[in-house]
């Protein structure tokens, strides 16, 4: 029945047979055929069909924390035989300016523990990586704060804050930060990421009219920018970033940070793969 409640809340989630399938490797008719199964064991139907589309009904809303709390606890009992005989796949969304550093320690941590369970790292802009999560791609995502509320069933774990700077080329002639993020060409953090949001919403506050050259969304491609005198950007302090052949200058009280963190379905407990890694991206993230 673990495998027959496992493909339940994927078709929950997903509101179809077709789109819980494509999740889990599995045809429509095999999805429609544990579905059959699952009501003829349990007595009762879980779906209203409706053509392509399947709705919990009330039986169905009723099964789904059930149904969770099932999968935890067969997960805590394989974990408990003991973790190096763990095996599996864990998915895990992750932005590029977190994969030099923090995910890097992370997954030596979790590797030590899980050391035959596969990990698939997925990279991607935070918007998409969001996306991923939420329609079940990934199991886990660390990327950039949203600048937007959360769908209920997903879940945030912040796990570092970083301050952001104006970044200029070490040639760069002394001035106010203001002036010189006015005057010098501006290497502009992509705006369709959520960095990038955060960057435009900073200099429309302060009202900031500044020189658009290029945009682009990687942080260490925006310093390898600056350091070759191609104009100044704003970039987070990042433990990994090279400061070589640049200079970082403060924003006085015109302060600015990144927030980054881990994003997962809630509980992110349920899966003792998922609340392991989350552990050691937290223990990463600690100075």
């Amino acid at each position: 029945m673990i495998r027959e409640l496992r493909t339940f809340l994927a078709v929950a989630r997903d509101g179809t047979f077709t789109g819980a399938g494509r999740q889990l490797g599995l045809t429509q008719s095999a999805v429609s055929a544990q579905m059959r199964r699952l009501e003829d064991q349990l007595g009762v139907t879980l779906f209203e069909r409706t053509g392509k589309s399947a709705v919990l009904n009330a039986h169905g809303r009723e099964m789904v924390p059930q149904a969770e709390e099932m999968l935890a606890l067969a997960e805590r009992m394989a974990s408990d035989v003991g973790a190096a005989r763990v095996s599996g796949l864990l998915r895990i969304g992750a932005i590029a300016s977190v994969q030099q550093d923090l995910l890097v320690r992370a997954l030596a941590s979790f590797r030590a523990a899980y050391p035959e369970v596969r990990v698939r790292l997925v990279p991607g802009v935070s918007l998409n990586l969001l996306g991923q999560v939420d329609s079940g791609e990934v199991d886990l995502a660390v990327l950039i704060r949203p600048p937007f509320s959360l769908p209920p069933e997903l879940g945030w774990r912040s796990l570092v804050r970083e301050p952001v700077l104006l970044a200029v080329p070490q040639a760069c002639p002394e001035a106010p930060w203001r002036e010189l993020i006015t005057q010098q060409p501006f290497l502009r953090y992509d705006r369709s990421s959520f960095g990038g949001r955060v960057v435009d919403l900073f200099l429309k506050r302060h009202r900031l009219a500044v020189r658009d050259a290029i945009e682009l969304d990687e942080i260490d491609a925006l310093a390898n920018l600056v350091r070759a005198g191609l104009g100044v950007a704003l970039l987070p302090h990042a433990r990994h970033l090279d400061l070589r052949g640049m200079r970082l200058l403060p924003l006085g009280d015109a302060t600015l940070e990144r927030e980054i963190g881990v994003i997962g379905r809630l509980p992110m407990e349920r899966s003792p793969l998922a609340a392991k890694m989350v552990a050691c991206l937290e223990e990463a993230a600690r100075p």
